[in-house]
């Protein structure tokens, strides 16, 4: 029939009683977004047939961490302290009054660019996120409509809601951080949220849905957090909110609140199955049992974590006690694979043993984990009748091993997808993005990337010339 289509490869993973199974020579057919079929020997008619040959067929990956930004966390790698650096706002620039550092084309730019990485990477469902940083306060509603266009443009599944806050981290010259507060501000915001959470709800085929964004807990009023809660929970959209991530995070609520971050959301009765909760590198066991009682799902970002020295503890004895996992980018490159194998090393280490944990859990967390915190069974899964969100994983160049999701953690990476499909239609053929000409967009990015750091010494503490905020690895030599 002209519109199936039938892809085939050495492997392919498919989904049966509620788990992946590995197809090997498996074939794929898909119809109308759906998928159909999923196994040997499709005894039908198709209109087109792709055989990858030595490469994996599988679900694509649900991101509910996704960098949707030019990645200002990389700027700090090896510079510290981040207040003295540029990652939190000196008291002298909230004085003189926060600005964008983007325009409106180039925060719809960026959203485009990173919505192609994501791509790229195997990400077929993706969740938003960018850094506040370099904001004059939270996110704007136009360059999310300018990211609803990408997206539907692009044919990304996306959750979409802009980040809002009531309140933000502020150092003064001695190194103290403090919470600043404006939360009229933010309390319009979120109503700015809400109203565009009812306009693209279901845009674009179903592929764009809302979600809710408010920024960090440690700066989050709970009349903001109980409003978000309650409209959040009436539309039935999910709610992101970064979590027990870092020790300052931790002294800011303990200091305002005496309790720690999940416990307080706990208390104020909003966390629920919608609540989704980027890192928990720093959480407790009174955190974690809090989230696993109302059903919450820890988002779990191990490359940004590990780059800044910090690990979750520990991914198998949070999937035993029952909560559920899901993964996220949330750094450059948008690379889940990466993420999956900086998870997989860090949680062995942590454990101190090989068996710890094993591929197939941080697999099912990259699909399924996330899928299921959404809500979604119809996503992160080649079952009969679900979505046909697939990507495809080049395994020719690679020392493949005799396992598919082993050969994944061990030898390939992001830049091995070489095709994606998203509701059936192909949206990266051979490595190539539809509607994308790398080479512009690419040098683009770096232009305005570059901008970016020239510009700060505005929001450093003391404002110091670039040349002092970002330490060199070498001693530079320029040309005389």
């Amino acid at each position: 029939m002209p519109g199936r289509t039938l892809l085939a490869a050495r492997w392919l993973i498919g989904h049966e009683n509620g788990r992946h199974v590995i197809l090997e020579d498996g074939e794929l057919v898909l119809e109308d977004g759906r998928v159909v079929f999923a196994g040997h020997n499709f005894p039908g008619e198709v209109g087109e047939r792709r055989d990858f040959g030595e490469a994996v067929i599988m679900p694509g990956f649900v991101d509910l961490d996704a960098l949707s930004d030019l990645d200002t966390t990389i700027l700090g790698y090896d510079t510290f302290p981040a207040w003295k650096t540029g990652r939190v706002w000196p008291e002298t620039y909230l004085a003189r009054g926060p600005y964008e550092m983007y325009t409106a084309e180039e925060l719809a730019f960026q959203k485009r660019f990173a919505f192609a990485e994501l791509i790229r990477n195997g990400i077929t469902t993706a969740l938003p996120i960018a850094s506040l940083f370099y904001r004059a306060w939270g996110e704007t509603v136009a360059e999310f409509e300018a990211a609803a266009d990408a997206a539907e443009a692009l044919g990304l599944r996306v959750y979409l809601g802009p980040a809002y806050r009531t309140g933000n981290q502020v150092v003064d010259a001695a190194g103290t951080i403090r919470p600043v507060y404006d939360e009229a501000r933010g309390l319009a915001e979120l109503d700015a949220a809400a109203d565009f959470a009812r306009r693209i709800e279901g845009r674009a085929g179903g592929r764009i849905r809302a979600m809710f964004a408010p920024d960090r807990i440690e700066t989050s009023t709970a009349t903001l957090l109980k409003r978000t809660a309650d409209i959040a929970a009436g539309m039935g959209a999910p709610v992101r909110l970064h979590c027990c991530q870092s020790p300052t995070e931790l002294a800011l609520v303990a200091d305002q609140h005496s309790t720690t971050p999940a416990v307080w959301l706990d208390s104020l009765g909003v966390l629920s199955e919608r609540w989704l909760l980027p890192h928990g590198t720093h959480a407790g066991a009174d955190d974690f049992a809090a989230m696993r009682a109302a059903g919450a799902s820890l988002v779990h970002c191990p490359l940004v974590s590990a780059r800044h020295g910090g690990a979750l503890k520990t991914f198998p004895r949070l999937r035993a006690e029952g909560l559920n996992i899901a993964m996220g980018t949330d750094t450059w490159p948008a690379d889940m694979i990466l993420n999956m194998q900086v998870g997989m090393m860090t949680a062995r280490i942590i454990e101190g043993s090989p068996t710890a944990v094993r591929s197939e859990d941080y697999f099912d967390a990259a699909t399924v984990g996330g899928a299921d915190a959404l809500g979604r069974p119809d996503l992160g899964r080649l079952a009969v009748g679900a979505k046909a969100d697939v990507a495809v994983v080049a395994l020719d160049r690679t020392l493949a091993g005799t396992d598919p999701v082993q050969s994944l953690m061990t030898s390939a990476s992001g830049r091995d997808v070489t095709d994606v499909y998203i509701d059936g239609r192909p949206v990266m053929t051979d490595r190539i993005v539809r509607g994308i000409d790398d080479a512009a967009d690419f040098a683009r990015a770096r232009k305005q990337f570059a901008g970016l750091i020239a510009r700060y010494p505005d929001r450093t503490l003391g404002h110091p010339p670039v040349e002092r905020i970002f330490s060199s690895s070498y001693e530079r030599v320029r040309v005389s």
